[in-house]
């Protein structure tokens, strides 16, 4: 293993151990039940605020930055899909 990969798997292991318990979940104004987010420990943890109970993802301040600008470049935008040809046409 080469010392990236072995600060990488420090990385992961790090981020598994992550205790949200008492972090302060943030949402959209009016959005309670949307997306929650919270700093927690250098991380950026990531919830559904309508299960506030379930599991939480965490990232990486580059990890978070990268999905943030992904997003804002529209890089997870659901593309219409044409309907299938009918036989014949």
């Amino acid at each position: 293993m080469t010392p990236a990969e072995a600060a990488q798997a420090a990385e992961e292991r790090r981020k598994i151990e992550l205790d949200v318990s008492g972090a302060e979940w943030l949402n959209a104004p009016g959005d309670e039940e949307g997306v929650q987010i919270a700093f927690v420990q250098g991380y950026i943890a990531m919830r559904n605020g309508a299960e506030p109970d379930g599991p939480s993802l965490i990232f990486t301040p580059a990890e978070w930055r990268a999905f943030v600008l992904g997003a804002r470049d529209g890089e997870f935008d659901i593309q219409p899909q044409e309907a299938p040809q009918q036989q014949g046409e």
